[in-house]
């Protein structure tokens, strides 16, 4: 089945559907020239599948689109940027001791 990501303004969250059903979300807060990630949810009956990481690395190249300072408040999403140095430079050098980076 097909996995879309989507951002749903609305709602302030972007969230990631699986065969055209939610399957998760990552919470954000957007202002001026940041945005912050606070909460990532993946519902249970999708969970072992890798939905998290395509969520995270979404949110992320989408960020980076459209030049967006990230700050990373919410712990998976923290986690997977530990993983994945290269979306580093997205988190302003001042906020890396702040983040854990």
């Amino acid at each position: 089945m097909a996995t879309r990501v989507a951002d749903n303004t609305d709602e302030s969250r972007f969230e990631i559907f699986d065969g055209g059903e939610l399957a998760g979300f990552v919470e954000y807060h957007r202002f001026r020239d940041e945005i912050a990630f606070l909460h990532t949810e993946i519902d249970p009956r999708f969970g072992g599948r890798g939905l998290g990481g395509t969520l995270a690395r979404s949110v992320f190249d989408e960020a980076r689109k459209q030049e967006l300072k990230v700050l990373p408040f919410c712990p998976f999403i923290r986690g997977w940027l530990g993983k994945h140095p290269e979306f580093t430079d997205l988190v302003p050098k001042a906020q890396h001791a702040r983040f854990g980076l």
